[in-house]
């Protein structure tokens, strides 16, 4: 069952690349169909306009696909074909983590890998019921399937570990409710940083910047919508985060007879809460910019990657369930 969750991983990947590379050519022939149709809608307004000052009557459709529609055609096919990889990819993501599970005889969240994996799922999870209620901003996809690569990636080739049973301290019932709200709570935030990042990035180019990497998002959906998303993503887990944090220290109470001791998981755990609870409390203040407020959402996530890696590399403590040497 360990090798195959492990083969299982590494089609997930492939998959997911193969839906990332889907989604970059949709952007570009999407790029492609606009710069075709743009052209010759100027020609029609320069030369639409006769000698006798009427204008110029449109030429008959021959039935024949003109080269703009052509290229959507072949855009459309892509997405489609992106957002097909995208669930087979999840399938299989889903597979290596019940097979890990099965061969570890627990719940896969007791190292880093397995962190890793099971965050990532609920990232993708998260983004397909996303596109179930709006189709319209499937183009994110190209970046949440990239995060997604990334992730895997990383997790295969630096944090793999072999299985092994858990530690005494994490033989508990609170293993199943802390670390699950932890899991979910962190897959949202990683699907929440999606859209956040793309909107800064859209709201940019939408206020004239032209330069990379605002361009970037010329085809993504329009601001409002990504960072209406950003908020209600955020909103949905933060309570669920702030169960996560409480039930932690209520196991800590149990396990080591203090709810709280400054242990380095749990200060950038509480780290992590105040900034997000900062761009909740900025989202819902009227004089805060919104590119302002997303820019704690990002700040947030970048706490959470802190608490996952850097915590686990550089720091020694009670939460040191890392798995690596």
């Amino acid at each position: 069952m360990s090798a195959l969750s492990d083969q299982l991983v590494t089609f997930a990947i492939l998959a997911y690349l193969i839906a990332m590379i889907s989604h970059a050519v949709e952007y570009a022939l999407g790029n492609a169909r606009a710069r075709a149709v743009a052209v010759p809608a100027r020609e029609l307004v320069g030369a639409g306009v006769g000698a006798t000052g009427g204008t110029t009557a449109p030429r008959p459709a021959t039935g024949t696909p003109t080269a703009a529609e052509r290229t959507a055609a072949r855009a459309r096919l892509a997405g489609r074909i992106a957002l097909g990889a995208t669930a087979v990819a999840a399938l299989l993501h889903l597979a290596a983590l019940v097979t890990r599970g099965l061969a570890a005889d627990r719940m896969p969240w007791g190292n880093m890998y397995e962190f890793v994996l099971t965050v990532s799922f609920i990232g993708v999870a998260g983004w397909l019921a996303v596109l179930w209620k709006r189709p319209s901003l499937r183009r994110l996809g190209l970046f949440l399937t990239l995060v997604m690569v990334l992730l895997l990636a990383t997790a295969e080739l630096v944090l793999y570990t072999p299985i092994v049973p858990l530690v005494p301290a994490l033989n508990s019932y609170w293993f199943i409710v802390h670390v699950s709200t932890i899991v979910f709570s962190s897959g949202i935030f990683l699907l929440g940083v999606v859209p956040a990042v793309a909107y800064l990035m859209r709201a940019g180019w939408e206020q004239g910047r032209r330069s990379f990497p605002y361009t970037l998002a010329k085809r993504m959906p329009e601001a409002a919508a990504l960072e209406r998303l950003t908020f209600v993503l955020h909103a949905f887990a933060f309570p669920i985060f702030t169960f996560a944090v409480i039930a932690g220290a209520i196991w800590a109470e149990a396990a080591w007879g203090r709810p709280w001791g400054w242990d380095p998981k749990e200060t950038w755990a509480f780290i992590s809460w105040v900034v997000y609870a900062g761009y909740l409390h900025a989202r819902a203040t009227p004089s805060v910019k919104r590119n302002v407020a997303t820019w704690l959402a990002v700040l947030g996530f970048l706490t959470v990657l802190m608490n996952l890696f850097g915590v686990n590399i550089f720091f020694e403590g009670l939460h040191s369930y890392g798995g690596l040497d």
